[in-house]
């Protein structure tokens, strides 16, 4: 099982691929399909029916007579733009709603503007085949998968991205192992879309690596989002630049044939995404907003160096801000993973990081180990010295186990007076030498309660989980852990037991 499978098969139930869009797909990939058969569909749903209505009676299309029908539609706009504005609309229907830290609505808005890019791109860059509208619409579905499914995860990436300036993508492989583009591309092959809707998506923010029958339209996926980005980012002009260089270095664009291009995407894009019941808002073409500016900078009588000293500032402030608003989330979330006694990570961090580690020794066939250990008595001692002696036993315990592990080592306390300590790429045969170490350390070390020294020792169970050979079952891991523990706490106490987990 890989990590983006473990991934989507969390709790949370991800919306089902829209029934109705899977038909369509099925009847466009069928060569003996009729405009009939397409029609009926549509028809049989009504709110789409006046969706698509509303749409093609429109001034995007500005048609000579009124549609009517889902029939005049289909003879008018033809079967290729009618089966992109219905798969629009039924996969967006499903992926809608309120969230305090997700805006759908914007989320949609870039779609639609990337969907419309890719279209007028395919023409300029002289593209023949299958569009690519409903693969710019879907290209970044994996973002918001992460937010229906990892919120907490989500927001933290966000924070960074805002504070460091650094590609999201990056930043997700560093928490997830995977990004959005790989998420994305296999939640859309596991509802069965085609594959030239897939491979684009799983490398449009690296176009040129994708393989040569995808790299094009891979492209395309990436300008579209510049130009999406040029209306509802936040550095608008930085993307412009970007997206006329890269057309020029690639395929020889000239730079007025980018800025067409530009302002053709916001005026084909304001009717459609009125369509989808999302206020445009006051969207004008790129050159018209600059033309204001321009006009409005003119009213004011203020100096280039003045304009140039005001930027910095509010750029230095907006970036002081981004950083205390990720310290004190990151402060925050330490908090809520932390143990409050001992300062250990807490017993849902635990699972959460083990988790992780077993999906990424699989992934990458590397070993990983596991110990539990509990403090031996531990009842007597708060029997007989009481409550905040224990309470100084526990951390003193802790910050002992805490020193003999490596770095790359995680310490938790699992609960009460038992700890856990997950081992990365660690055999189970170098882990028991560590238990011993732990074990040794702590039975030599004294704590001291209210002047009262107290003498403590552990008992520890290990196991080890090894790649095609072991069950990858996170619970029988903790299970064999637990048995082992078990097994030398009746073996007499204050000793480590080596247990192999059960087999794949």
């Amino acid at each position: 099982m890989t990590t983006i499978k473990t991934f989507l098969t969390a709790d949370t139930k991800l919306p089902s691929p829209p029934a109705i869009a899977m038909r369509i797909l099925e009847l466009v990939r069928s060569d003996s399909a009729s405009f009939e058969e397409f029609s009926k569909i549509i028809s049989a749903d009504p709110a789409l029916t006046a969706k698509i209505l509303k749409l093609a009676n429109s001034p995007l299309f500005a048609l000579p007579r009124k549609v009517e029908s889902v029939d005049r539609a289909l003879s008018v706009l033809g079967l290729q733009t009618l089966k992109n504005l219905t798969l629009s609309y039924v996969f967006s229907a499903d992926f809608r709603g309120k969230s305090e830290h997700f805006d759908f609505d914007l989320y949609w808005k870039r779609a639609i503007v990337r969907a419309v890019s890719a279209e007028l791109l395919n023409v300029l860059l002289g593209r023949r085949g299958q569009d690519l509208f409903v693969t710019a619409l879907l290209q970044e579905i994996g973002i918001m998968v992460i937010h229906l499914l990892r919120p907490e995860e989500f927001r933290r990436i966000m924070n960074e991205k805002m504070a460091s300036g650094a590609p999201i993508n990056i930043i997700e492989q560093r928490v997830f192992g995977f990004d959005h583009q790989e998420l994305g591309a296999d939640l859309l092959q596991h509802w069965e879309l085609p594959g030239q809707i897939i491979g684009p998506i799983r490398h449009h923010h690296e176009p040129q690596e994708a393989p040569e029958e995808f790299r094009l339209a891979a492209n395309i996926l990436f300008l579209a989002d510049k130009v999406s980005a040029i209306y509802f980012g936040s550095h608008s002009a930085e993307s412009v630049q970007e997206l006329k260089e890269y057309l020029l270095k690639h395929f020889q664009v000239r730079p007025d044939k980018a800025d067409e291009l530009i302002d053709r995407a916001a005026e084909q894009s304001k009717d459609m995404i009125a369509s989808f019941e999302i206020d445009p808002g006051d969207m004008k073409p790129f050159s018209q907003l600059i033309q204001e500016a321009n006009e409005e900078l003119g009213k004011l009588n203020l100096s280039y160096e003045h304009l140039i000293m005001e930027y910095k500032q509010a750029k230095e402030r907006a970036e002081k801000l981004a950083q205390e608003l990720s310290a004190a989330n990151q402060k925050l979330q330490e908090i809520a993973s932390r143990d409050g006694l001992t300062g250990l990570y807490n017993h849902r961090i635990f699972q959460e990081i083990l988790t992780k580690e077993i999906s990424k020794a699989e992934r990458y066939g590397r070993q990983l180990s596991l110990i539990l250990f509990d403090i031996d008595h531990f009842k007597k001692v708060n029997d007989t010295y009481g409550h905040p002696a224990g309470d100084v036993v526990l951390k003193e315990v802790s910050a002992k186990a805490s020193q003999c592990v490596r770095e790359a080592d995680i310490v938790a306390r699992y609960g009460g007076e038992e700890f856990a300590v997950i081992l990365p790429e660690t055999p189970p045969e170098n882990a028991i030498i560590l238990a011993n170490r732990i074990r040794l350390a702590i039975q030599s070390m004294t704590a001291l309660a209210d002047k009262t020294a107290i003498k403590v020792t552990i008992s520890l169970g290990v196991t080890g989980f090894l790649p095609g050979k072991t069950s990858s079952d996170k619970g029988k891991l903790i299970n064999a852990a637990d048995t082992a523990l078990y097994s030398s706490k009746h073996g007499g106490r204050n000793r480590a037991t080596l247990l192999e987990a059960p087999a794949a």
